[in-house]
């Protein structure tokens, strides 16, 4: 249904310079059509002076944005010269045009100014330092958390831990065994065409069992968990922080970290090494099955050429890495959730924030990891 809005001006005497204008508002005047009433005041042909009336006897609703452009359009016109007269309206509707005039509030909405560069150069690096400065206060507090669990083990929630483990892990095991798999077929059909060239056919088994069992299998894990339990850690903690459970918790003597953050983190611990050897499986299982179906490798080959080009040290070395990435990927996760402030559009914003985060880091300390294995010639 249309809003009733009008705004009509109307001027005697048009060939004299002191004629009388009169405007003639009508309808609604509110927050829904000031905007349209704003244009419609903005292309009126006012005469350069004289005398002006405002009539606002057939306002029907008037609210606070609409008392502002009223109040705003009298005293644009009054700044002109002449004599401006306001009449007809509702007792309530005057009250209400006096007590802005008593504000003294501005004509004119400011534009935002840009800051320079610099300055927001400066606000991102304090933001950041910041960020950094709490993240580590967290990481802190949960440390000594997990040495106070340690010296009293009967602080332990086994039944949070369970749990996590059971969404983290168990429930995980379809997705990261389906990519994973695929991530095996890939290789093996990329490297298929070159070493066919040369006749190597059984190295696509050194390919694919090294480029998984060292790098994918842990890498393509924890991208995977951080996308689907990480946010998960976000997105609970942020909304039992919007709802005050976390205050209410507290009150009754029960810790945060205690309750929502060592179980996460212990059953990320938990669960990633062993999510990890199974996507070495079906990642070497996919490159199998591609190796026999493009190549002409039989499996009983690809197994007996697996013994030889696989050291267990090649396997520990991608083992190793799962406990420190389910490590970042838990702490950022809650971190980011206890940083959650006021609505649902702050969770969304710390579940976004959480899941790259956690990606970026899972990728730096592979990096890290990749560069001392090399120092110490793994």
């Amino acid at each position: 249904m249309p809003l009733d809005f009008d705004a009509e001006l109307t001027v005697t005497s048009p060939s004299s310079g002191t004629g009388v204008s009169e405007l003639r508002c009508r309808g609604i005047w509110s927050v829904h059509t000031i905007a349209s009433l704003e244009r419609r005041l903005a292309d009126m042909r006012w005469p350069d002076s004289g005398d002006s009336v405002v009539d606002g006897s057939g306002i029907t609703v008037l609210d606070t944005s609409g008392a502002w452009l009223l109040h705003r359009t009298v005293a644009r016109r009054a700044a002109r010269g002449g004599a401006v007269r306001l009449q007809g309206l509702r007792a309530e509707f005057a009250a209400l045009l006096q007590l802005l005039a008593a504000r003294d509030l501005p004509l004119e909405t400011p534009l935002a100014r840009s800051p320079p560069w610099l300055e927001r150069a400066g606000r991102h690096a304090v933001a950041a330092v910041a960020g950094t400065r709490g993240y580590l206060a967290f990481v802190g507090e949960s440390a000594l958390a997990m040495l106070a669990t340690l010296r009293h083990p009967g602080r332990l929630r086994w039944r949070p831990i369970l749990h996590n483990v059971q969404t983290a892990g168990v429930d995980a095991l379809p997705i990261t065994g389906l990519l994973s798999f695929l991530m095996g077929i890939v290789i093996a059909y990329q490297g298929a065409d070159q070493l066919q060239r040369f006749g190597a056919n059984i190295f696509v088994v050194d390919l694919v069992a090294l480029a998984m069992l060292r790098e994918l299998s842990p890498l393509l894990t924890a991208i995977i968990i951080a996308g689907r339990s990480g946010s998960a850690y976000t997105a609970q903690i942020g909304t039992m922080k919007v709802t005050e459970e976390i205050d209410a918790l507290r009150t009754i003597g029960v810790g945060a970290q205690d309750l929502l953050v060592l179980p996460k983190v212990l059953a990320l611990i938990i669960v990633m090494p062993l999510l990890t050897v199974y996507t070495d499986v079906t990642g070497v299982l996919g490159g199998m099955v591609m190796a026999n179906l493009k190549l002409g490798v039989g499996f009983d080959v690809f197994v007996d050429r697996l013994d030889e080009a696989i050291q267990m040290s090649s396997y520990w070395t991608g083992l190793a890495k799962a406990p420190v990435f389910a490590l970042i990927i838990a702490l950022v996760g809650c971190y980011r959730g206890f940083q959650v402030s006021g609505s649902a559009d702050s969770v969304g914003a710390q579940t976004t924030l959480s899941v790259v985060q956690s990606i970026f880091l899972v990728i730096v300390t592979d990096a890290l990891f990749s560069i001392v294995f090399l120092w110490l010639d793994l």
